[in-house]
Protein backbone atom coordinates (compact mmCIF):
# COMPACT_ATOMS: atom_id res chain seq x y z
CA UNK A 1 0.00 0.00 0.00
CA UNK A 2 1.43 3.38 -0.97
CA UNK A 3 -0.41 5.57 1.56
CA UNK A 4 2.61 5.61 3.90
CA UNK A 5 5.03 6.27 1.06
CA UNK A 6 6.68 9.62 0.50
CA UNK A 7 5.66 11.78 -2.42
CA UNK A 8 8.94 11.02 -4.20
CA UNK A 9 8.44 7.25 -3.81
CA UNK A 10 4.94 7.52 -5.28
CA UNK A 11 6.15 9.71 -8.14
CA UNK A 12 8.87 7.20 -8.90
CA UNK A 13 6.29 4.39 -9.04
CA UNK A 14 4.00 6.39 -11.31
CA UNK A 15 6.87 7.17 -13.67
CA UNK A 16 7.75 3.45 -13.75
CA UNK A 17 4.25 2.62 -15.00
CA UNK A 18 2.12 2.30 -11.86
CA UNK A 19 -0.23 5.12 -12.89
CA UNK A 20 -2.86 4.15 -10.31
CA UNK A 21 -0.44 5.29 -7.58
CA UNK A 22 -1.09 8.90 -8.59
CA UNK A 23 -4.47 8.58 -6.85
CA UNK A 24 -2.58 8.55 -3.53
CA UNK A 25 -1.20 12.00 -4.31
CA UNK A 26 -4.65 13.20 -5.35
CA UNK A 27 -6.14 11.94 -2.10
CA UNK A 28 -3.30 13.47 -0.10
CA UNK A 29 -3.59 16.98 -1.62
CA UNK A 30 -7.11 17.31 -3.03
CA UNK A 31 -8.48 19.30 -0.11
CA UNK A 32 -5.80 21.96 -0.11
CA UNK A 33 -5.64 22.23 -3.92
CA UNK A 34 -9.38 22.82 -3.85
CA UNK A 35 -8.90 25.46 -1.13
CA UNK A 36 -6.23 27.25 -3.17
CA UNK A 37 -8.53 27.32 -6.21
CA UNK A 38 -11.53 28.36 -4.12
CA UNK A 39 -9.60 31.34 -2.72
CA UNK A 40 -9.32 32.65 -6.26
CA UNK A 41 -12.80 31.82 -7.58
CA UNK A 42 -15.00 31.89 -4.49
CA UNK A 43 -17.17 29.38 -6.36
CA UNK A 44 -17.30 25.69 -5.43
CA UNK A 45 -17.95 24.32 -8.93
CA UNK A 46 -15.20 26.40 -10.52
CA UNK A 47 -12.78 25.48 -7.74
CA UNK A 48 -13.55 21.77 -8.16
CA UNK A 49 -12.96 22.04 -11.90
CA UNK A 50 -9.70 23.94 -11.39
CA UNK A 51 -8.50 21.44 -8.79
CA UNK A 52 -9.21 18.59 -11.18
CA UNK A 53 -7.38 20.44 -13.95
CA UNK A 54 -4.42 21.00 -11.64
CA UNK A 55 -4.12 17.28 -10.94
CA UNK A 56 -4.46 16.41 -14.63
CA UNK A 57 -1.77 18.93 -15.53
CA UNK A 58 0.48 17.66 -12.70
CA UNK A 59 0.02 14.07 -13.89
CA UNK A 60 0.77 14.99 -17.49
CA UNK A 61 3.85 16.99 -16.43
CA UNK A 62 5.09 14.60 -13.76
CA UNK A 63 8.12 13.61 -15.81
CA UNK A 64 9.18 17.29 -15.74
CA UNK A 65 9.04 17.49 -11.91
CA UNK A 66 12.68 17.84 -10.85
CA UNK A 67 12.26 17.64 -7.10
CA UNK A 68 13.88 21.05 -6.46
CA UNK A 69 10.87 21.92 -4.29
CA UNK A 70 8.40 19.73 -2.43
CA UNK A 71 5.79 18.12 -4.65
CA UNK A 72 3.08 20.02 -2.77
CA UNK A 73 4.76 23.34 -3.60
CA UNK A 74 4.98 22.39 -7.27
CA UNK A 75 1.33 21.28 -7.27
CA UNK A 76 0.11 24.47 -5.54
CA UNK A 77 2.02 26.51 -8.11
CA UNK A 78 0.14 24.70 -10.87
CA UNK A 79 -3.20 25.26 -9.11
CA UNK A 80 -2.39 28.92 -8.53
CA UNK A 81 -1.38 29.48 -12.16
CA UNK A 82 -4.49 27.77 -13.50
CA UNK A 83 -6.67 29.82 -11.16
CA UNK A 84 -5.11 33.09 -12.25
CA UNK A 85 -5.57 32.16 -15.90
CA UNK A 86 -9.19 31.25 -15.18
CA UNK A 87 -9.82 34.62 -13.52
CA UNK A 88 -8.37 36.47 -16.48
CA UNK A 89 -10.77 34.66 -18.80
CA UNK A 90 -13.93 34.79 -16.73
CA UNK A 91 -15.76 37.55 -14.97
CA UNK A 92 -16.94 36.16 -11.65
CA UNK A 93 -20.58 36.37 -10.64
CA UNK A 94 -21.43 38.55 -7.66
CA UNK A 95 -24.50 38.42 -5.48
CA UNK A 96 -26.18 41.36 -3.83
CA UNK A 97 -26.72 41.21 -0.09
CA UNK A 98 -30.16 42.69 -0.82
CA UNK A 99 -31.13 39.41 -2.44
CA UNK A 100 -33.27 37.52 0.10
CA UNK A 101 -32.40 34.16 -1.47
CA UNK A 102 -28.80 34.55 -0.30
CA UNK A 103 -29.93 34.86 3.32
CA UNK A 104 -32.48 32.08 2.88
CA UNK A 105 -29.76 29.73 1.62
CA UNK A 106 -27.53 30.69 4.54
CA UNK A 107 -30.32 30.05 7.04
CA UNK A 108 -31.14 26.67 5.51
CA UNK A 109 -27.50 25.59 5.57
CA UNK A 110 -27.30 26.03 9.35
CA UNK A 111 -30.75 24.74 10.29
CA UNK A 112 -29.88 21.14 11.18
CA UNK A 113 -26.61 21.66 13.05
CA UNK A 114 -25.92 21.67 16.76
CA UNK A 115 -25.06 24.97 18.41
CA UNK A 116 -21.30 24.41 18.62
CA UNK A 117 -21.12 23.32 15.00
CA UNK A 118 -23.01 26.44 13.99
CA UNK A 119 -20.65 28.58 16.05
CA UNK A 120 -17.57 26.95 14.52
CA UNK A 121 -19.04 27.33 11.07
CA UNK A 122 -19.84 30.96 11.85
CA UNK A 123 -16.26 31.63 12.92
CA UNK A 124 -14.88 29.94 9.81
CA UNK A 125 -17.33 31.84 7.60
CA UNK A 126 -16.39 35.11 9.25
CA UNK A 127 -12.70 34.38 8.69
CA UNK A 128 -13.36 33.26 5.11
CA UNK A 129 -15.36 36.43 4.41
CA UNK A 130 -12.64 38.59 5.94
CA UNK A 131 -9.94 36.90 3.84
CA UNK A 132 -12.13 37.17 0.73
CA UNK A 133 -12.37 40.93 1.26
CA UNK A 134 -8.58 41.23 1.14
CA UNK A 135 -6.62 41.60 -2.07
CA UNK A 136 -5.98 38.35 -3.98
CA UNK A 137 -2.28 38.62 -3.06
CA UNK A 138 -3.05 38.84 0.67
CA UNK A 139 -5.60 36.00 0.47
CA UNK A 140 -3.13 33.83 -1.42
CA UNK A 141 -0.26 34.25 1.03
CA UNK A 142 -2.52 33.64 4.06
CA UNK A 143 -4.03 30.55 2.45
CA UNK A 144 -0.67 29.10 1.47
CA UNK A 145 0.82 29.70 4.91
CA UNK A 146 -2.08 28.61 7.14
CA UNK A 147 -4.15 26.20 5.06
CA UNK A 148 -1.48 24.68 2.82
CA UNK A 149 1.15 24.90 5.60
CA UNK A 150 3.80 26.08 3.20
CA UNK A 151 7.02 27.62 4.50
CA UNK A 152 8.05 31.12 3.52
CA UNK A 153 10.61 29.64 1.10
CA UNK A 154 7.88 27.53 -0.53
CA UNK A 155 5.48 30.47 -0.70
CA UNK A 156 8.22 32.45 -2.39
CA UNK A 157 8.68 29.68 -4.97
CA UNK A 158 4.94 29.38 -5.61
CA UNK A 159 4.30 33.07 -6.20
CA UNK A 160 7.72 33.92 -7.59
CA UNK A 161 9.14 36.17 -4.87
CA UNK A 162 12.03 36.15 -2.44
CA UNK A 163 11.34 34.38 0.92
CA UNK A 164 12.01 37.63 2.80
CA UNK A 165 9.45 39.38 0.62
CA UNK A 166 7.03 36.53 1.38
CA UNK A 167 7.63 37.11 5.10
CA UNK A 168 6.86 40.82 4.73
CA UNK A 169 3.76 40.07 2.62
CA UNK A 170 2.52 37.58 5.23
CA UNK A 171 3.06 40.08 8.06
CA UNK A 172 1.20 42.82 6.18
CA UNK A 173 -1.59 40.43 5.17
CA UNK A 174 -2.06 39.45 8.84
CA UNK A 175 -2.29 43.12 9.81
CA UNK A 176 -4.85 43.83 7.09
CA UNK A 177 -6.84 40.75 8.11
CA UNK A 178 -6.87 41.91 11.72
CA UNK A 179 -8.08 45.34 10.62
CA UNK A 180 -10.86 43.84 8.52
CA UNK A 181 -11.97 41.58 11.39
CA UNK A 182 -11.95 44.46 13.87
CA UNK A 183 -13.95 46.72 11.52
CA UNK A 184 -16.45 44.22 10.15
CA UNK A 185 -16.96 41.92 13.13
CA UNK A 186 -16.24 43.90 16.34
CA UNK A 187 -19.10 42.42 18.36
CA UNK A 188 -18.26 38.82 17.41
CA UNK A 189 -14.59 39.32 18.25
CA UNK A 190 -15.43 40.83 21.62
CA UNK A 191 -17.90 38.01 22.34
CA UNK A 192 -15.26 35.35 21.61
CA UNK A 193 -12.63 37.20 23.67
CA UNK A 194 -15.01 37.33 26.67
CA UNK A 195 -15.49 33.55 26.74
Amino acid sequence: MATGSTDMEIISRVLKGEQQQFSVLVERYQSIVFTVAFRYTNNREDAEELAQSAFVKAYMSLKDYRGDAKFSTWLYTIASSLSLTFLRKKRLDTYSLDNEKVFQLADNADSGMRANQVETKSKMRMLHDAIASLSPDDAQVLTLFYKAEQSLDEIGQIIGIDPNTAKVKLHRARQRLRNVLEKQFPAELQDWKDR
